[in-house]
């Protein structure tokens, strides 16, 4: 169902997990990447923020359990579990090389102004959209029953409590209490990382990026209309909106003059920003973006929800990740 006040509170959080990293710790928010890089070569860098996204569960879990997500039956066959390991294969090769997945190109780099993000972004959001509504005929997009998906719902009261407070603490943390109250040093900037992940781990469950269901219904405009849910289309408004303002204002990374840019990220000393432009595209890059896209169409799963589904679901956890870590070895 449209559920314009939980997707527009999480995109919020997406964008104060995603930019607070960028302008404090100077990184980009690239799930694929900081999740291969915990598996294959674990640092600072990326541990605290895969454990701040994880974690994340247990706040909802215990204060707010209804928006964890309705998760499909895990695999309970061979055909099934070789399926899924499939699904995860084409997730880890498609984001190894087209270099990302929706948080890395799409919500960080087109709020950065990135025509290579552009591109890749362009490239898996159409294969998915073909895939969710060609393949099996769009059997895999569920219905809303015979209630029309784009029908609105809204919050409960405590639903909304937790929603609006866990946006309100984000706001303060990177606003005020990072910026004027936390000394940049190695130590704040592997806490703050924790905490980045934390926020978009909640933004990722109250938005409805982290259900299945929802993402595929939002692919559903080209064949059902009843089944199309516009709720993720808050994410550019409320997500990259909001995240492409702050890179306009502040140009983070972008020269050392203080009227011009932010000369240094608000905790590290260095910008850690990718170098790669449009001349570094080749074939692997765009069919990697096609193979994500690919998978994303066939069962509305990217890496991020991923981590919280294998968490949530460990049996299909499992198996997707096995896959997963493959494509990325291949």
């Amino acid at each position: 169902m449209f559920t314009p006040i939980h997707t527009t509170l999480g995109a919020l959080l997406l964008f104060h997990g995603s930019t607070g990293l960028l302008v404090h710790n100077g990184a980009v928010f690239g799930i694929s990447s900081l999740l291969s890089g915990c598996a294959f070569n674990s640092s600072r860098d990326n541990v605290p923020i895969i454990a701040g996204l994880a974690s994340s569960i247990v706040p909802v879990y215990f204060l707010a359990p209804s928006l964890i997500p309705n998760y499909p039956a895990p695999p309970n066959s061979l055909a099934s579990a070789a399926a899924t390991l499939g699904v995860g294969f084409l997730l880890g090769w498609g984001t190894k090389n087209g270099r990302g997945c929706t948080s890395g190109h799409m919500l960080c780099g087109l709020s950065r102004l990135s025509p290579r993000s552009l591109i890749a972004t362009a490239i898996f959001f159409t294969t998915a959209l073909l895939t969710a509504n060609f393949v099996n005929g769009g059997s895999n997009i569920p219905s809303c029953g015979a209630t029309p998906c784009y029908t609105p719902m809204y919050p409960s009261g405590p639903e909304l409590g937790f929603m609006t407070g866990a946006a309100l603490v984000a706001a303060i943390t990177n606003f005020i209490v990072v910026p004027r109250m936390v000394p940049r040093s190695e130590e704040s900037r592997v806490a703050f990382s924790y905490v980045a992940g934390l926020e978009f781990g909640l933004g990722l469950l109250i938005s409805g990026m982290a259900d299945p269901a929802k993402v595929l219904r939002f692919f559903a405009i080209l064949t059902d209309p009843s089944r199309f849910d516009p709720s993720l289309a808050l994410i550019i408004l409320f997500g990259i909106g909001p995240s492409l303002f702050t890179f306009l204002t502040k140009k983070p990374g972008q020269g050392v003059e203080k009227e011009k840019s932010v000369a240094k990220p608000t905790l590290a000393e260095k910008w850690r920003l990718p170098t790669a432009t449009v001349s570094d595209i080749d074939w692997r890059f765009v069919v990697g973006a096609a193979s994500f896209g690919l998978a994303w169409g066939l069962r509305g799963v990217c890496p991020g929800p991923a981590i919280l589904r294998t968490i949530l679901q460990p049996t299909w956890g499992l198996i997707t990740m096995g896959g997963y870590m493959l494509g990325n070895l291949v």
